[in-house]
């Protein structure tokens, strides 16, 4: 069944300048672009007819390179930046409609913030920066300590409450921050950027931290991020933006076999595919296996990397794919193979920008 939505951002325009209103009836009715609206209106377009859909309990992915509207359009969320037009329907609401009050209390409450520069508060010990959101919601310092060190120890950082932020390496500051958001137990974390400060081996560390807490949680993640890699690795629907429009938005693997726009393949052409693409994706749905030679069984969600290690590379073999107990297909790997050539990069994607 599929997840409800938590978050539905509908037709949101963005433009920055002197009068936006102007510029958007100009942008709509000219149909100019962001490099046009700027040369002829004097006005730069951040976001253009935004519409997502946030499903509660999965990891939302805003990918694009920079300039693309990524931040500014996580930053509408918790309305840190008003939009010029469009919609965002949090719970069933109009956040865009909502009192100061109001607009305080989902800031407080029911949305955290992970920053991609960690933004501890360096007066402050590990444990009280982690226990910040209790703290302003007025909850005693003898019941948000305590539930700041669950997480701490949560996050790898047993022992470290009573340290202060410039103790830490930058990757546990960032555990700091991850256990900020958890302690607070918002419903929504929006994640801007969070790992992009940190070296390539503790961004894979948090990358598994934050997939092992989410299997646990079921948190509603809107996460933003240039990279790709990190973006296919985390996504349960991933958006990928350019001058402010949505190019393509799928789950990773759709995106991967089905790309929408010479940009998006020029993007995943060097993409280790096999470590992306799972088996769900390439299998033969059907329950017709008589007379077919199983090697063995494997869950609809490995990857195939995992199953071309299984197989030793051998492509004769075929695969009982099961979901749980139930049976669900099978998996011949002369289609994994297939599946794993990658579509042409073009001549005029992403690499001519």
């Amino acid at each position: 069944m599929e997840a409800p939505t938590k978050i539905e951002i509908r037709n949101l325009y963005k433009i920055f300048g002197p009068d936006p209103r102007r510029a958007l009836e100009a942008l709509r009715n000219e149909g100019l672009g962001k490099p046009e609206l700027l040369e002829k209106h004097n006005h730069v377009l951040g976001l253009e007819d935004i519409n997502v859909d946030v499903k509660a309990g999965k990891i939302t992915v805003i990918m694009g390179l920079s300039g693309s509207g990524k931040s500014t359009l996580i930053r509408h969320v918790n309305r840190l930046i008003d939009p010029t037009a469009g919609e965002i329907i949090f719970d069933g609401s109009d956040i865009l409609k909502c009192s100061t009050e109001e607009l305080r209390r989902i800031r407080r409450e029911q949305m955290s913030m992970v920053f991609q520069k960690f933004a501890l508060l360096p007066h402050k010990t590990i444990a009280e920066n982690a226990a910040l959101a209790l703290d302003v919601r007025g909850i005693p310092r003898a019941e948000h300590i305590p539930a700041a060190e669950k997480w701490l120890d949560r996050v790898g950082l047993q022992g470290y409450g009573d340290s202060y932020p410039h103790q830490l390496s930058g990757g546990m500051q960032q555990r700091v921050g991850i256990a900020r958001a958890l302690t607070s137990n918002a419903d929504i974390m929006l994640m801007d950027e969070a790992y992009s400060a940190l070296d390539p081996l503790i961004r894979t560390d948090m990358q598994d931290l934050l997939l092992e807490l989410q299997q646990e949680l079921q948190k509603t993640i809107l996460f933003i991020t240039h990279d790709l890699d990190e973006a296919l690795k985390l996504a349960d629907h991933l958006v990928i933006l350019k001058d402010g429009r949505v190019i393509q938005q799928d789950e990773p693997q759709t995106i991967l076999l089905e790309p929408s726009d010479p940009y998006i393949v020029d993007f995943i052409s060097d993409i280790n595919r096999a470590r992306v693409l799972r088996v769900r994706t390439v299998m033969e749905k059907t329950d017709a296996t008589d007379g077919v030679n199983i090697a063995g069984e494997i869950d609809q969600e490995e990857n195939l990397e995992s199953v071309i290690a299984m197989a030793q590379g051998d492509t004769r073999k075929t695969y009982l794919v099961k979901d749980g107990s139930e049976e669900v297909g099978i998996l011949r790997m002369e289609a994994l193979i297939k599946s794993l050539v990658p579509t042409e990069a073009s001549e005029d994607g992403i690499r001519s920008q």
